[in-house]
């Protein structure tokens, strides 16, 4: 076996390449440089290779990559025998180099062959683009329609729980007021009987003006009938509460059912009623309301009402901001109004502020999901994206915002109307 290595490694009297050069040394140089540079360069690929199969261990057929490593390898020792034969004759070590080279570059391009079809099947980047926005609709959708099932199980366990309390309210009240207009009626005959006793019997005895003396009697004459008066008006604001829950605890609904949109309307308007009075630092906000003559419309009646309270608790906030700027530099008169009218086959509402209005850049994004413009724990960003989908999704209607700086908001619900009245199909008017 030494034998033979010696034999391998021996000139055998062969010529140095140098010979054929007949030493010319700027010759000689120009190979040995030429020939260095390029095996440099070829043993830094295999090396960038390698570190980016490493980095990259997600890589469909990277072993492709170790073949064309070993390939460049086998090259680079081709030149440094080159540099090395034009002074040692040791050309069967550089024959075998070469054959080495051979083997190599055989096996990778038989494996290459095959693998073309592979690669030419994997999607190119404009695809892989295309394919990464389709896969962003789809997660956008999925998150939209996620957020749009659990708004309608937390809107309808809330309709639940506040048609549950508006009912257990309702009875007791409607006993207390029920009870209250005989409770008039008697207190009345009772003080006319009294009346008539003492025009009967102007001269009593002297334990009954005893009597008549500690209980006042001529101020239980006057506050009594003024304390019933007072405790009617108590119940029937509660009376009117209960209804405005009610009306607007309709939020469970599976099908379209008639509904009043005004009643729709003022139950929110009741509801928001605390935060429309005029408070330490602002006076109260003025409600103008344009009602025109809408006929019952067939529609998810709790879920326009939640989207009128959207915009109106929107309107508030927004007129709230603007008070409490603009009432240390020019009075300012916070006001809501709210017109409805139909035309051909469509019911419009529109609710307007006159607070600051909506920039340009803002308003473009108001109806995204999670897109909100108040401080942390303010807002989700939910409220105008579920009022945009209940009303052109559920509705197939619109929804638009119009803003002028320094002038206020209108936001205009547009949703096709089916008049009960005199049956008209939106289809024909679209």
């Amino acid at each position: 076996m030494l034998e033979v290595l010696q034999s391998f490694l021996n000139p055998q009297g062969f010529v140095a390449h140098g010979h054929c050069y007949l030493w010319q040394p700027e010759l000689v140089w120009l190979h040995v440089i030429s020939d260095g540079a390029i095996a440099l360069a070829y043993f830094s690929i295999p090396v960038t290779l390698v570190y980016f199969v490493s980095k990259s261990k997600d890589i469909p057929f990277n072993w492709i990559f170790w073949l064309f490593g070993a390939f460049i390898i086998a090259c680079g020792a081709g030149h440094i025998m080159d540099i090395w034969t034009i002074w040692h004759p040791t050309y069967w070590v550089a024959g075998a180099i070469k054959a080495c080279t051979a083997l190599i570059s055989v096996i990778t391009a038989l494996e290459l062959i095959p693998l073309v079809p592979k690669v030419l099947a994997l999607p190119s980047p404009a695809q892989l683009e295309a394919a990464n926005q389709e896969l962003e609709r789809t997660v956008s959708q999925l998150q939209q329609a996620q957020l749009q099932l659990i708004q309608t199980e937390k809107m309808s366990g809330l309709g639940q729980l506040v048609a549950g309390v508006a009912h257990e309210i309702n009875n007791p009240v409607n006993f207390i007021h029920g009870n209250l207009i005989h409770t008039t009626e008697y207190t009345h005959e009772l003080l006319r009987l009294l009346q008539t006793y003492q025009e009967a019997y102007p001269q009593p005895t002297a334990n009954v003006q005893s009597a008549i003396a500690s209980s006042d009697l001529e101020f239980l004459n006057e506050d009594l009938p003024k304390m019933l008066s007072s405790m009617k008006v108590g119940t029937d604001r509660i009376r009117q509460l209960v209804q405005s829950l009610r009306t607007f605890a309709q939020l469970d609904e599976t099908q379209k059912r008639p509904v009043n949109i005004h009643e729709g309307i003022d139950s929110t308007l009741m509801l928001l009623q605390s935060h429309l009075k005029s408070k330490s630092d602002r006076p109260g906000i003025q409600v103008v309301k344009a009602y025109g003559d809408l006929p019952l419309v067939e529609c998810y009646g709790g879920q326009l009402n939640q989207v009128f309270m959207n915009l109106l608790s929107n309107a508030i906030d927004a007129l709230v901001a603007e008070t409490k700027f603009s009432q240390t530099v020019k009075p300012f008169l916070p006001t809501i109004r709210i017109q409805t009218r139909q035309e051909t086959g469509w019911l419009l509402i529109e609710i307007a502020d006159n607070g600051t209005g909506i920039p340009e850049p803002v308003r473009h994004h108001i109806f995204d999901p999670f897109f909100t413009t108040k401080a942390v724990g303010k807002g989700t960003g939910l409220g105008l994206s579920i009022s945009h989908q209940i009303v052109v999704e559920k509705h197939g209607g619109h929804l638009h915002c119009a803003s002028t700086a320094g002038q206020g908001t209108t936001f205009q619900i547009k949703i096709p109307v089916q008049s009960l009245e005199y049956g008209v199909s939106p289809a024909v008017f679209a």
